[in-house]
């Protein structure tokens, strides 16, 4: 096991790698609080968070998260003293972080937005907080989170800042505690939750304990009050194993749960399904009587029910809802062999009587897709960069702390530093960086501006529908082409100061993607180990185009903006023409056989009649270019080419053939393949 001397060495070697060249104390304080936010997400304390930096006097803000369906609020301060060995941090200079965070609070609600530049990165965040506070009810829950890379050392937090009614909790993550996280083996903290002040010391509860199977029951009635408090202290770490997590109130089941709560709440139990939970210990008490009561959980996580959760902590919190007599009847598994819960909570959430349909997709990644990718990454050499002698691997970590883990393996200095020229930290990668790549040449901007978890879970599902899909050589050097396009945006736009940083490198990539028809040449991307300078030039010159759309959202609200579908039908709408030079990077179409699908007959002449109308020369085309580009999956361009050849004899495709067809050319067109390329081809 590594030591916290050394954890806290690797955390500054990474916010130094993300920082780059700029070691200014304001760019290592940002720098400094992107890796950390990505180590909490990863922990399942939040979810999304944005690095946003706003300095004043008496008050500071380093990072926020806000979600408007819930009128949640997570604000961050950074205490940074860039020290590895760490040291110890004063507690009066913790104290005072947290209450300039609680003054950019109040300011804001004060409208603090409108003494601000409207380009300054905390403006919208700043506008948004005194319209929810004023005029929108105000937040459900706020919380404020001081972050440290040195040791605190606090027995507790500081005191929570009152807000009206609003529930506040304020949380220390400090070098010791993040260390706690990595070395404890669990992908978060363990989460303990208190019964005993209940009536009788816990919750009744029927026990049942097979001794054939691999799991002990427990059935009780969790009182409303109960529930609602656990999720305003952890929030959505409660629902942690539950991908779907809350599907808001806009959703039909949610409103009849609301309605339940507020109208009828003597009947909530009867009416609701109540949630399933698991735990990997928990705490059985006798009462006198000899019943048995609940007094404790740890690692308590419901895997079904969170919208009953979310809606209850809503309708207490947002609509002052009296929900003291309301029950909430609760299926708690714990099971025998902790190693095991993982694939357990699988199958509860698979096949449970939920109220949502739960895809397989929303339970886990595709692994044999991301083992693959792995085994590349381990064997493939990646030719010598310029001005290098020797080759290296791009490192992808499958699983949490794979990197770090193999280099505190090495014993010696040198063979670390053998580690790090065969597999240079820069090139190291993970799940949620691979899919913000795929996404964006993928033409979704919009769901990678969502944040990495839900653009990942996003990823996986649209990874599930094309099937089996395990990458070849071909496919990881396009990957790896993509991550070097991204990387080098990145690059871009931070030296050009952009707002929303990774909004317009994502939109700047799709848009890229757009216009080219995905038929950027990875392959000589990879061989260069570099984007070409033209190329960079080039979406150096519109990406400031890109920058202005996404900073000007038509409603004002610039957070759900560049998430929308509209957000990037105005960015495609952008006039950008690529110049000449950067033909030569684009591949030329060609063609490619194999072999048919299967025919069987079919009875939905009108798609038939659809596919049938479409020219030799677009299936040939869609062919051709999904090959060159790597857009669409082997059996996708097979089954384009049969159509293709069909159309040059006359003959009519299957039902099959047609519905398939017609599904393959639609999703060609949404990633920018145009009948007058094909054409001209």
């Amino acid at each position: 096991m590594i030591s916290l001397e050394d954890y806290a060495r690797d955390l500054k070697n990474s916010v130094r790698f993300v920082a780059g060249n700029d070691e200014s104390e304001s760019f290592l304080v940002e720098a400094f609080m992107r890796v950390v936010l990505d180590r909490l997400a990863e922990a399942g304390e939040i979810e999304d968070a944005e690095v946003c930096s706003h300095p004043g006097h008496g008050f500071r803000l380093n990072g926020y998260e806000i979600n408007t369906d819930e009128e949640s609020l997570d604000l961050f301060v950074a205490v940074h003293t860039d020290e590895a060995p760490p040291h110890r941090v004063e507690k009066s200079r913790v104290d005072t972080a947290v209450k300039q965070l609680a003054s950019f609070y109040e300011k804001c609600a004060n409208g603090l937005f409108q003494k601000m530049e409207e380009t300054a990165p905390a403006f919208m965040l700043a506008q948004q907080i005194f319209l929810i506070h004023n005029s929108q009810g105000g937040f459900s829950r706020i919380r404020f989170f001081a972050i440290t890379d040195g040791i605190s050392k606090l027995e507790q937090a500081p005191p929570a800042p009152v807000i009206g009614n609003v529930e506040v909790t304020v949380h220390i993550w400090d070098i010791e505690r993040l260390y706690r996280w990595y070395t404890s083996g669990k992908d978060r903290e363990e989460l303990v939750i208190d019964f005993s002040d209940e009536p009788g010391g816990g919750i009744p509860c029927l026990i049942l304990d097979e001794k054939d199977t691999d799991y002990v029951a427990y059935l009780a009635a969790v009182p409303a009050p109960d529930l609602v408090r656990f999720y305003g202290q952890y929030g959505p770490r409660l629902l942690e194993r539950n991908v779907r997590s809350f599907l808001q109130i806009k959703g039909g089941i949610n409103k009849g749960i609301r309605q339940t709560i507020l109208e009828e709440p003597g009947r909530f139990f009867a009416y609701n399904n109540g949630i399933t939970a698991t735990a990997s210990e928990i705490t059985i008490r006798k009462r006198a009587d000899g019943m048995a009561v609940l007094a404790g959980a740890k690692d308590l996580q419901i895997v079904n029910g969170g919208q009953t959760t979310a809606s209850l902590f809503r309708a207490a919190r947002k609509d002052g809802a009296d929900i003291d007599g309301i029950l909430v009847s609760m299926k708690l598994s714990v099971v025998r062999d902790s190693e095991d819960i993982d694939e357990f909570v699988a199958h509860i959430s698979k096949y449970a009587n939920s109220q949502n349909k739960v895809n397989a997709a929303d339970l886990s990644a595709n692994d044999p897709y991301h083992r693959r990718v792995e085994e590349l990454s381990r064997t493939e050499w990646a030719p010598a960069k310029s001005g290098k002698q020797y080759e290296t691997h791009w490192f992808y970590e499958r699983a949490r702390a794979q990197y770090v883990d193999e280099w505190f393996r090495m014993e010696t200095p040198g063979q670390k530093k053998a580690f790090e020229k065969k597999f240079p930290r820069e090139q190291k990668f993970e799940k949620t960086d691979l899919a913000k790549y795929e996404q964006a040449w993928d033409q979704l901007p919009h769901i990678v501006s969502k944040g990495a978890q839900k653009n990942f879970v996003n990823f996986t599902e649209r990874l599930e529908s094309r099937g089996r899909v395990v990458p070849d050589l071909r496919y990881f050097h396009a990957m790896i082409g993509r991550k070097i396009l991204w990387d080098a945006t990145d690059k871009i736009v931070r030296e050009e100061k952009y707002s929303y940083k990774i909004n317009v490198v994502a939109y700047t990539v799709a848009l890229l993607s757009h216009i080219t028809a995905r038929r950027l040449d990875f392959e000589k991307i990879w061989v260069a180990q570099s984007l070409p300078p033209v190329i960079s030039d080039f979406i150096r010159a519109f990406a400031v185009d890109v920058s202005k759309v996404i900073e000007s959202p038509p409603g004002g609200n610039i957070t759900d903006w560049h998430k929308s579908e509209k957000c990037w039908k105005e960015v495609k709408e952008l006039d950008v023409r690529i110049p000449a030079p950067i033909e030569r990077f684009l591949v030329s179409a060609g063609s490619v056989v194999g072999p048919t699908l299967e025919t069987p007959t079919g009875e939905e002449s009108e798609e038939i009649e659809s596919a049938a109308s479409v020219s030799a020369e677009i299936w040939m085309g869609i062919a051709a270019w999904a090959k060159k580009t790597n857009s669409l999956t082997s059996w996708q361009r097979s089954l384009s080419y049969s159509l293709g050849k069909l159309a040059v004899r006359g003959s009519r495709p299957s039902y099959k053939q047609a519905k398939q067809g017609l599904k393959i050319l639609e999703e060609a067109r949404r990633l920018g393949f145009t009948d007058d390329w094909a054409a001209s081809k």
